[in-house]
């Protein structure tokens, strides 16, 4: 039995242990934020946060994550109200949508270890993530608007393996 922590609820997983998180997310929690794209973690379509650390789910087995404390889109937010979501509202990132999920989870990551990051750190901060739209200037000034709103607010706080959630 494989135990860990999504979204602040404890889970036991009894499957094959090689299975991809992304999948038992989705699958069996019905979590969909996090998307399939590419299979290879090349994308970010499938970004979670692992113990505070942007992940890619779709590579990473369910034996690899025992103990450990997993955030979806779901649980960055209940009421949508993290920065980053709201500056995604503000600024109207989305075009598709596809990837921003994990476009957000890999934002409130950088943002989480670097809150006032450069231009040039959210360029490569964020570069593992794709957008075929190319909303890439959007989701650059909605990271900008982002970090101003947490420059005085404490909002997400990375949980991190040993800590009570």
């Amino acid at each position: 039995m494989i135990k860990f922590t999504i979204n602040g609820k404890t889970r036991e997983f009894s499957g094959d242990p090689t299975t991809p998180v992304l999948w038992y997310l989705r699958d069996e929690l019905q979590l969909t934020g996090p998307k399939f794209g590419c299979g290879m973690a090349q994308c970010g379509a499938c970004t979670v946060h692992i113990d505070g650390v942007a992940q890619r789910s779709c590579v990473l087995p369910v034996s690899a994550v025992s103990g450990s404390k997993i955030t979806t889109i779901e649980g960055l937010s209940e009421d949508g109200e993290h920065p980053v979501q709201q500056a995604w509202i503000e600024h109207k990132v989305p075009q598709c949508g596809y990837c921003q999920c994990g476009q957000m989870m890999q934002a409130a990551s950088l943002l989480a270890s670097n809150p006032t990051p450069s231009d040039k750190e959210i360029v490569q901060g964020m570069s593992g993530n794709i957008c075929r739209c190319g909303t890439y200037p959007r989701i650059h000034k909605a990271i900008k608007s982002a970090s101003k709103a947490m420059a005085s607010v404490q909002y997400y706080v990375p949980e991190t393996k040993g800590e009570e959630a």
